[in-house]
């Protein structure tokens, strides 16, 4: 299970990944997701920032073949806040140079290894759920329900860090569970209570009743569970 990660480590992953660590390799030395990761360095580096940080990292390591490399490249001289009258004559020479390669045809054939890519097309972030069957609870998990035990429910768009996902997923019914008591008692207002959950199997003997109820996900600390 992939842990929670502290704000030293989030900053120490950013500047990281910024010095051109591979994201994989981050990965597995904070031992959480990719999925986690990525969202967090979008987050905290901006969209345009860190899939410009990625294709950095392509090009440096001679992962793209040169019709890619020269794409990515002219896109990022074409983005400067300058027009080209006012860049210097080399970049507008290269601006030029690129334009007329992107119109080359290539004869010759260029083997690449296979490439890792992370899903990073929004609608597809559907995917992002993790079926009730393959999730391994820990013993105890906690919930917040109302004063007269009523299961607090919310629409995922409530939860800040899903909201990458499509319109229609975030209009999704969910429940949600806590692995800690301390952060659960933080989430409950005065008009809550939290309540112990000591048998995780519950959630899979109940999940019909759920489904029936409209409740479609779980929300954990950094998990999205689908029923």
């Amino acid at each position: 299970m992939a842990k929670r990660l502290s704000d030293k480590q989030k900053e120490q992953l950013t500047q990281e990944f910024i010095n051109g660590k591979n994201i994989n390799d981050i990965v597995d030395e904070f031992c959480s997701t990719k999925l986690t990761i990525s969202r967090y360095l979008k987050k905290n580096l901006g969209e345009k920032t860190y899939q410009g940080l990625i294709d950095k990292s392509k090009i440096s390591k001679g992962l793209l073949i040169g019709s890619e490399k020269s794409s990515i490249e002219k896109k990022n001289l074409l983005t400067k806040k300058v027009s080209k009258r006012d860049i210097s004559h080399e970049e507008a020479n290269k601006i030029t140079s690129l334009d007329d390669e992107s119109d080359f045809t290539f004869n010759e054939f260029v083997e690449v290894a296979p490439l890792n890519y992370e899903i990073d097309n929004i609608t597809q972030k559907d995917l992002s759920s993790i079926p009730l069957s393959d999730i391994d609870f820990p013993k105890v998990v906690f919930m917040i329900v109302d004063n007269k035990i009523e299961l607090q429910t919310k629409l995922l768009n409530d939860y800040p860090d899903w909201q990458f996902l499509s319109k229609e997923e975030l209009k999704r019914t969910t429940i949600e569970i806590f692995y800690d008591l301390k952060i659960a008692k933080r989430s409950c207002s005065k008009e809550q209570k939290v309540i112990k959950v000591p048998n995780t199997d519950v959630f899979r003997i109940v999940a019909p009743l759920l489904i029936s109820r409209g409740i479609t996900r779980i929300v954990s600390s950094n998990t999205l569970i689908s029923l």
